[in-house]
């Protein structure tokens, strides 16, 4: 299944059903009197999140939603039905923004999450609702009022506890393929990544979920190369595993561009708690070796992990790491909106 994460939606909410113009006409009834009644809603436009999905793709081959007209009003005091609502179905972690890109409406990022995109119209009333004291006969109703018609953007941004990032071939689909069963596409040329991949991550009896995010380049937040589309997906993130590669001739001007990057693009994405390691490390001399991991700590301003997805070499010792770093964040979330205790039920 193809990953989509950006889609333009068409929706449109039913109109209201027309009100009736009618009279009772039985034997024997001289005067009936007006019993129209009223047209019923039309059908509301949903987007709600659900479990199992983790993509727009749905939406690739359907764009047009439309709810339908609510029941007309009949005689004898018959109300229209109201008109079934259309519901969108979409992952967790989709944004649903105005036509222009940039107005978020919604940010469903639980699922069960529900939210109202168009109101359907109003039923018209019949001719039974005008009836009074001066008027025993009208002889009017109104039609349904006219629903709401919108285009919008549907926008994921991928939910995870991890995500890679780093320029292009610094090796984040090796090292997702070799921690997790995901299995991305891996070559010896730039951009092999074209789409992100999520996958499962377990070590020590305790599982977290990691993202491959398509390699980056300098000028990425304003949109050159993959564009500043995939940035948003380590929005989400909880912790940044910046990959290095130790094979190409600067390592720290390398770490820095990410860095500068991820800053332009805002969003936080600077602040976020950031392991850093130094890949393909098997692929070096040991003298160079040294040399590249003394260059990159003194650009990060830490130590960095040596890493060699391929061998094995600290693999495991980088995803304690990451789960050190997530349950660190996690507690810091906690601090900051603290769970009030629920007062014990009584009588």
């Amino acid at each position: 299944m193809k990953f989509l994460d950006q889609a333009k939606v068409h929706i449109r909410s039913g109109d209201g059903g027309a009100g009736c113009v009618s009279f009772r006409r039985e034997k024997f009834i001289e005067f009936g009197g007006p019993d129209g009644g009223d047209g019923g809603r039309g059908g509301d436009v949903w987007a709600e999140c659900v479990d199992g999905l983790n993509t727009l793709i749905d939406y690739r081959y359907q764009q047009h939603f439309k709810a339908k007209t609510g029941g007309h009003g009949m005689g004898r005091n018959r109300h229209g039905a109201k008109a079934d609502d259309v519901v969108l179905k979409v992952p967790k972690g989709t944004e649903i923004l105005e036509e222009d890109g940039e107005a978020v409406i919604a940010d469903m990022t639980e699922v069960g999450a529900r939210v109202l995109l168009a109101r359907g119209g109003n039923g018209g009333f019949g001719n039974d609702h005008f009836k009074s004291s001066t008027n025993r006969a009208p002889r009017r109703a109104n039609p349904g009022e006219e629903g709401e018609e919108k285009t919008l953007w549907l926008r994921l941004k991928l939910i995870a506890d991890a995500g890679l990032v780093g320029l292009p071939n610094a090796g984040k689909s090796t090292f997702l393929a070799s921690v997790t069963a995901a299995k991305p596409k891996i070559a010896d040329y730039p951009f092999t990544t074209l789409h992100p991949g999520l996958g499962v991550v377990r070590i020590d009896a305790r599982e977290f979920v990691l993202a491959d995010i398509p390699g980056l380049i300098e000028g990425a937040h304003e949109g050159l190369g993959l564009g500043d589309r995939f940035l948003g997906h380590v929005e989400r993130c909880r912790v940044l595993l910046h990959l290095v590669d130790g094979t190409q001739d600067d390592v720290a001007g390398a770490y820095k561009v990410i860095r500068k990057e991820l800053k332009a693009y805002g969003g936080g994405l600077a602040q976020k708690p950031e392991i850093v390691a130094l890949t393909k490390v098997d692929a070096l001399v040991p003298e160079e070796r040294a040399e590249k991991a003394a260059a990159l700590k003194k650009a990060a301003r830490r130590v960095p992990i040596e890493l060699s997805a391929p061998t094995g070499e600290n693999v495991d010792k980088t995803l304690r790491a990451l789960m050190r770093a997530i349950g660190a964040a996690d507690a810091a979330e906690d601090l900051e909106h603290p769970v009030s205790a629920a007062e014990p039920w009584r009588p």
